[in-house]
């Protein structure tokens, strides 16, 4: 029964992800996005998994990233409000930490984030 609705929910998020426009339509002046995530689960101190996503202009802007954790449903990182303040901000690099609000409000999984962004250079 899980592994239905984890199934179910990872076919809207690309769905979603797919509705999404493309990063240079969206922000024309980022050249690319780099996000590195460390994963880390609720009573564990040790690091679970690391993780870099890149963005490139032709990527779908699209920065909902998924808990890992096998029995969150509805949950994961939504990073777009981070990087819409760093874009207005013309921000290059920021990190954080954000708590998985998955099925459970229990704080079960978290990330320690750093996003990194290049911006084309002005022309004149």
């Amino acid at each position: 029964m899980l592994n239905k609705k984890k199934l179910a929910e990872r076919d809207e998020r690309k769905r979603c992800e797919l509705d999404t426009e493309l990063l240079s339509s969206k922000y024309p002046d980022i050249e690319s996005i780099v996000i590195t995530m460390d994963y880390y689960h609720k009573g564990y101190k040790d690091l679970m998994m690391k993780r870099t996503v890149n963005f490139s202009p032709e990527s779908h802007a699209y920065f909902h990233m998924e808990c890992m954790k096998n029995d969150c449903l509805e949950g994961g990182f939504n990073l777009t409000p981070v990087i819409s303040s760093m874009v207005k901000r013309n921000i290059t690099s920021e990190k954080g930490e954000i708590n998985c609000q998955g099925n459970n409000l229990s704080e079960h999984a978290r990330i320690i984030f750093k996003i990194s962004i290049k911006y084309n250079r002005k022309t004149s």
